[in-house]
């Protein structure tokens, strides 16, 4: 018997409607959910944990900065997490198109984490600088100062957002849907075009210990 072709147009639209979306539009997951797989911790004391689905890494004492990195790296891409700190007093980020250098700090494990993080903080009650762009161990802020206004986009004790998408020296980031950066840095981009994605505990001194968590991470190469 033979099938008409519009049934035939029909089924193969429908099974299409259901291949996989990483399939379809290029976006993959960094996290599995359950485990560190592909990830190595480098510099600090800090922990990182798998917990109900989300990672949450836990600052020591008396430490350095600590990063939990992709294996991979990454060059023109869109990246998507949801955040949370959950000790208000912690300061976090994550590293974009980061590397390692040799150094000599105390903690340091498998070199110096350095380059572009897009800036994750609770903030108080004048608001949060929240996703502007810092260089880690590599100049400081990269958002100009008078761009460096305090704002209110980010949640705090809350689950947020972010999406960030780097395009050659052009890196904008937005939490909850807003944009708050927007900055082409052709220094930058000569000296860090590609890297590693990085999670970070900030250093607390004696105090602490805090904590601050992620999930839902995947990334889109460009």
């Amino acid at each position: 018997m033979r099938i008409p072709s519009r049934f035939v147009a029909l089924g193969l639209l429908l099974a299409i409607a259901t291949l996989p979306a990483a399939a379809e539009d290029g976006w993959r997951t960094l996290f599995d959910g359950e485990t560190l797989d592909g990830w190595t911790k480098r510099n600090g004391r800090a922990t990182y944990r798998v917990e109900e689905g989300v990672i949450v890494g836990r600052s020591a004492k008396i430490a350095y900065n600590s990063f939990l990195c992709t294996n991979e790296h990454f060059g023109d891409f869109e990246l998507e997490f949801e955040t949370k700190i959950i000790d208000d007093e912690l300061n976090s980020g994550v590293q974009i198109r980061s590397r390692t250098r040799k150094g000599s700090w105390l903690g340091t494990i498998l070199g110096v984490v350095n380059g572009p993080q897009v800036e994750v903080e609770a903030g108080g009650t004048g608001g949060t600088l929240s996703g502007y762009l810092y260089g880690e161990a590599s100049g400081g802020w990269m958002t100009p100062p008078e761009r460096r206004v305090s704002h209110d986009h980010f949640k705090r004790g809350e689950w947020n957002h972010y999406r960030v998408l780097a395009e050659g020296p052009r890196i904008r980031v937005w939490i909850n849907g807003a944009l708050i950066e927007d900055i082409t840095d052709e220094a930058k981009y000569e000296s860090h075009p590609t890297g590693f994605i990085g999670l970070q505990v900030h250093a607390v001194g004696w105090e602490g210990p805090y904590e601050a968590a992620w999930r839902n991470i995947r990334i889109r190469e460009l």
